[in-house]
């Protein structure tokens, strides 16, 4: 099976299609400045534009990995996730709090997907 790789930095691919799977890099905002919410948003939305690049979609999602840096925003973030992600096909999920690389992100998402 083949292995393509898309919009790669010095250290990673951000999307990484294998056969029918799609797998993500952990997402971050760009705008830091923004709240949980704000970042949450920038962040299902950049998921929806490597998903697409890759032949998939949001219903197509098949787990998602969250970290927030402080789990009181986790009802926060949910409302941005519910709001974005298909109810009628809801992934395996788990949300855990983390220190991320950049102490001024809030949260980072990573999924996985079929095609």
């Amino acid at each position: 099976m083949s292995i393509a790789r898309h919009d790669p930095t010095s250290i990673l691919s951000q999307a990484v299609e294998h056969g029918d799977t799609v797998y993500l890099a952990g997402i971050v905002a760009k705008d830091l400045k923004k709240d949980v919410k704000g970042q949450t948003k920038e962040i299902v939305d950049e998921i929806d534009r490597l998903l697409v690049k890759c032949g998939s979609g949001k219903s197509k999602v098949l787990s998602a990995t969250i970290w927030v840096t402080d789990i009181r925003n986790r009802t926060a973030m949910n409302e941005v996730w519910n709001a974005w992600v298909d109810p009628r096909n809801l992934p395996a999920r788990a949300c855990v709090e983390a220190k991320l690389a950049d102490p001024s992100a809030l949260v980072e998402i990573m999924v996985i997907a079929a095609k």
